[in-house]
């Protein structure tokens, strides 16, 4: 019902930001729970950042709380990951995901972006 396409990964030294992006196709952007996941090598599928249908509610994983913000504008399709003070340890593959009941779960989510590699250098 949806496809994603995310995008703005790069290398970034640490303490540098960067501003993922998420694009969706079709008119139903606004009915899904928006979320953000990385997966670093080897290491399983970990959850970063989810945003409600608004835009009014977000929840942060622990490690990226007050460094991150997740952000939407529904008129756009489209679902940002503003990183700030990145760390060596957020070197990852970033996924954003869309579901109906989207939680910090992976399971929740329906649809998938092809994902984004962030490399932090220290």
């Amino acid at each position: 019902q949806v496809q994603l396409v995310d995008s703005g990964g790069g290398l970034v030294q640490a303490g540098g930001s960067l501003r993922l992006s998420c694009a969706a196709s079709g008119r139903t952007f606004s009915s899904y729970v928006m979320g953000w996941f990385r997966q670093a090598p080897g290491k399983e599928r970990e959850f970063v950042a989810r945003i409600n249908r608004s835009g009014g509610s977000t929840y942060y994983a622990d490690s990226v709380k007050g460094r991150f913000t997740i952000s939407r504008e529904n008129a756009k399709n489209t679902v940002y990951l503003q990183m700030n003070s990145l760390k060596f340890e957020d070197t990852a593959v970033y996924y954003c995901a869309a579901g109906i009941y989207g939680t910090r779960l992976a399971s929740s989510y329906s649809y998938w972006g092809q994902g984004t590699q962030v490399t932090v250098s220290s």
